[in-house]
């Protein structure tokens, strides 16, 4: 009998090669195949009269087949072919084509007589009305075709039909057994109005209606806010629990003054209020919880310095994490110079970092003889241990899960609880913030310092590409930077499946994220687009950067971007968090739709940050209206949290939540599997049943609370086993 956790190797017709090619996608079992959501749908329940339709329309058309259909070669050399056959309604006729499929007449596919539901677009040649390469199904009276029809992302090995078919199977099989797998109680079922998880499935993959669409969206969108608000809730309700002494800070104010008095640039008003609401903290004999946000280059690390100045002359250390080894050996450059004019010992611990560097780290942080350490997750790592921790700054702190933050918290070598201050360059929106953050006090860095130029930002398509060569030419012969950035690091030929090009208009999955095959071209790959630019721009150097890469490969790279040795960089997202080249002028983003909004504003913010005018270019031949509207708000404004709030409406928060491997998600798609809910009443209903839910059955034991439990304790086990 198959179940939740039946393998996908035991379903039917899955052997090795599927089974991988499932695998490649996430999906290792039957319940990860009924999360596995299509991206759109094909209206093929619309059909209408050959004469009703509007030449390059998307229809659907039941039709007779009126004439054998025959097969001619039109190019030997290359091999092409073109089978064509005349077909007719009520209303009129038309001429049926297909190129490079000759085993349509030679296989007699279609007799004459038969009828057929095609799926295409009319056109006219010589003046003749034509259906190019139609979709095609047998039509029989009384035999009933579905009227939408699921668009899945693929991989290669993988099909259209048959990746319905096994869904469907699994569906079915849930269906005889109804008491086989539902998480979410009768309970909350009846007070919040939403269907059972298996009548959900069967609506979201074969919808009859749109309907039928919103009713299982609506059921999974609950579902998944729903488990992410018990992990918010539980985590926050552990870091509650953790009872230690608080360290204590003194004379906090005079030594804050004492800090900007000496710094060589003046800082501005929000950084002031900022650094005034750590002193006041500090010192208040309650434990500091603050987040200080704002928007990319408004100066929050300054304030982060100055807390560890504060921390260092009250005789405690500083922990700062940082996601990326690139951002600490950053930060690790800018910060230690600083305090060590006032005699602050600053320590970088990083993974790359050699064993024997490591162990003496280790034996400095035990010692004390380390003020401030910046690491990544090296230092959450077993091992690492401080004498006095006084305070523990995260930055990019939508990066981590939040249990890591609890985690850097209990690692002080004493009983002394430390001051917990995060930080966040990604404009969060206000509901998100209340409900990640909804432990924490927040200051916002609402004000750019002084010099920060507004980035002049053009959305093109890729016939701008000579254009764009010439702009790059330009800027770097007058001794500017460029960056380029790609969606993916390699070839992705393996990644595609050519049955994903499916023909005919998509209605995408709402708030659904293009697809590598949504009609926007060519997928840019760093590797590859990088060394065609090379050919392209033989005069300039060119770097390529990308997380596949070794972090002393990575270092090297960014070295000689940094120091201006390399003029044009073609990266991944690997550099979307604190990169800091003064000198770049030019942001280039190649495949634009394949990003979210609030990602594409950080990318933007890497340039700008000098006393040049700058420019970001989104290259994009996208033809989705979603993708389209969500890149023309790049266009109109460059206020991080207006782009945050659109970005919230239009993709979900699935962007801003942390994820597993500390990164954030992609594409609008959370950990949990569906884009996440754009209603704020959803997402507070989630929170408030989720507090509810707790406060009577805290650790989700009940009989109808049980497997939701389960699942829970998986995803915060998850977040554990991802620090080691």
């Amino acid at each position: 009998m198959i179940n939740p956790d039946t393998p996908i190797s035991e379903l039917p017709g899955i052997g090795p090669v599927r089974r991988a090619a499932f695998e490649k996608l996430g999906i290792f079992c039957a319940k990860d195949l009924i999360m596995h959501f299509p991206r759109g749908y094909q209206h093929r329940g619309d059909v209408k009269m050959l004469s009703d339709t509007g030449l390059g329309e998307n229809s659907a058309f039941i039709l007779t087949v009126g004439t054998i259909p025959r097969t001619e070669t039109i190019s030997r050399q290359k091999r092409m072919s073109i089978t064509r056959f005349n077909a007719f309604d009520e209303s009129g006729k038309v001429s049926v084509v297909f190129f490079n499929r000759p085993y349509l007449s030679r296989d007699r596919v279609f007799e004459v007589g038969e009828r057929y539901r095609f799926y295409g677009k009319l056109t006219k040649y010589n003046n003749k009305l034509t259906l190019n390469s139609p979709i095609f199904e047998p039509y029989k009276e009384g035999v009933p075709l579905p009227a939408f029809v699921p668009i899945y992302p693929l991989t290669a090995g993988l099909k259209q039909k048959f990746t319905a078919s096994c869904i469907e199977g699994v569906i079915t099989a849930f269906e005889r057994n109804p008491d086989i797998y539902e998480p979410i109680s009768e309970g909350i079922r009846r007070k919040t109005g939403i269907c059972g998880f298996i009548e959900a499935a069967r609506a979201i993959h074969f919808p009859e209606s749109y309907e039928d669409i919103d009713k299982g969206r609506r059921y999974f969108v609950f579902s998944e806010l729903l488990k992410f608000a018990l992990c918010i809730e539980s985590i926050k309700s552990e870091n509650t629990s953790f009872s230690y002494n608080i360290a204590e800070f003194t004379d906090t104010e005079r030594l804050a003054d004492e800090f900007t008095s000496a710094l060589n640039f003046t800082l501005t008003g929000a950084q002031k209020r900022a650094i005034a609401d750590i002193s006041a903290d500090l010192s208040s004999g309650s434990r500091m919880d603050r987040l200080i946000y704002g928007d990319v280059g408004s100066g929050k690390t300054i304030c982060a310095v100055a807390a560890a100045y504060l921390a260092a002359k009250n005789g405690w250390q500083t922990a700062f994490l940082v996601p990326t080894e690139v951002l600490a050996a950053q930060h690790y450059a800018n910060i230690e110079p600083m305090l060590a004019k006032a005699g602050i010992k600053t320590a970088l611990l990083t993974g790359s970092v050699k064993p024997s560097q490591k162990k003496i780290i280790y034996q400095d942080l035990e010692n004390g003889e380390i003020d401030v350490c910046i690491g990544t997750h090296a230092l959450l790592s077993e091992g690492v241990g401080f004498r006095r921790l006084g305070l523990t700054i995260t930055d990019e702190q939508h990066r981590f899960g939040v249990r890591q933050r609890s985690t850097l918290t209990q690692q002080t070598l004493h009983e002394i609880s430390p001051h917990i201050l995060v930080m966040s360059a990604t404009p969060i929106p206000r509901t998100l913030a209340l409900i990640i953050y909804g432990d924490l006090k927040s200051s916002a860095i609402d004000e750019l310092p002084p010099g920060r130029k507004k980035i002049d930002t053009f959305v093109v398509n890729s016939g701008y590409h000579e254009r764009l060569i010439a702009f790059i030419k330009k800027l770097t012969d007058e001794g500017q930077q460029v960056y380029v950035i790609c969606p993916a690091v390699g070839a992705l030929a393996e990644e595609l499946s050519e049955d994903d090009l499916v023909g005919g208009e998509i209605i995408p999955f709402p708030d659904s994220a293009d697809s590598p095959r949504d009609g926007t071209g060519e997928i840019k790959s760093a590797i590859k687009y990088g060394q065609t630019l090379r050919e392209e721009l033989p005069e300039l150097k060119i770097g390529i950067l990308h997380g596949k890469m070794s972090s002393s490969e990575k270092e090297s790279v960014m070295d000689s971007f940094a120091a201006g040795e390399t003029q044009l960089l073609v990266a991944t997202t690997v550099i979307e968090v604190g990169i800091d080249v003064p000198n770049a002028t030019l942001m280039i983003v190649e495949n634009a739709e394949r990003f979210g909004l609030s990602q594409l504003h950080q990318l933007r913010g890497r340039v700008g940050r000098g006393k040049q005018k700058s420019y970001c270019v989104l290259v994009s031949d996208t033809k989705s209206e979603t993708a389209v509207r969500r890149l023309s708000i790049m266009k109109e404004t460059n206020d991080g949290f207006k782009i945050a709030e659109t970005d919230l409406s239009m993709r979900g928060p699935g962007e801003f939540l942390p994820r597993r491997d500390g990164g954030a998600m992609q594409h609008g798609v959370s950990d949990f599997g569906i884009t996440m809910s754009t209603d704020t009443e959803t997402l507070n209903l989630a929170m408030d049943i989720a507090r509810e839910l707790l406060s009577y059955d805290p650790k989700l034991e009940r009989p109808e609370n049980k497997l939701l439990g389960k699942e829970i304790q998986h995803k915060l086990n998850s977040n554990i086993a991802a620090l080691n």
